[in-house]
């Protein structure tokens, strides 16, 4: 009885450094699938970051770089309210306002491709960016003030539906997009005054 009773206690306490190594091995293989999946994610930012900052300044080069003196120098003879942001405050301004873009949209576009959140979580950052882009030509090589106002305003829209639509999933790409629409507030707030000062 007592050698049944033995080898009993043997075999359960083998079984249960077998389940202890077992779960041990387990864990360790996960640390490796966490460790890889945030090593993924750090490329992709930097792969992102990179190819974002290199179209945004080939479409910039591209939209402003025939007639820049002239487009500007309409902008500056337009009616301003006395205060409006010197011309020069726009490009450190967005400069930080576009590395905000690329890490927050970045990661939703990510967790998109990854089947974590649905498209229609991603329209509105997508339509954010469509709006973005277009304002320049439409206030610089159009001088459409009225489009420019409407377009800002879309601009403004898609920003509050993306940071309500994206909190409950990743609620510090909304922190993270508070400067955003601050700024794109004023900046809304100041092509309604110049359109409605150089109306005819």
């Amino acid at each position: 009885m007592l050698l049944k009773f033995g080898k009993q206690s043997r075999v359960n306490t083998e079984g249960h450094y077998y389940h202890i190594a077992m779960s041990k091995n387990i864990k360790s293989k996960e640390r490796i699938k966490v460790s890889m999946h945030w090593l993924l994610i750090c490329f992709c930012y930097i792969y992102w970051s990179m190819m974002s900052l290199i179209c945004f300044y080939l479409l910039s080069k591209t939209f402003m770089k025939k007639n820049v003196k002239s487009t500007w120098g309409r902008y500056v003879n337009l009616k301003k309210p006395s205060w409006a942001p010197p011309g020069w405050l726009f490009g450190p301004v967005w400069s930080i306002l576009y590395l905000l873009i690329v890490i927050s949209f970045g990661k939703v576009f990510m967790m998109w491709l990854w089947g974590e959140i649905s498209f229609i979580l991603v329209l509105p950052f997508i339509l954010n960016l469509i709006f973005n882009f277009m304002f320049s030509p439409i206030q610089f090589r159009m001088q459409n003030n009225v489009l420019a106002a409407i377009d800002i305003f879309l601009i403004w829209a898609t920003i509050v539906w993306s940071m309500i639509a994206i909190f409950p999933h990743q609620g510090w790409i909304t922190y993270i997009q508070i400067p955003y629409l601050i700024w794109v507030s004023f900046a809304m707030v100041l092509q309604f005054t110049i359109t409605y000062l150089n109306r005819k």
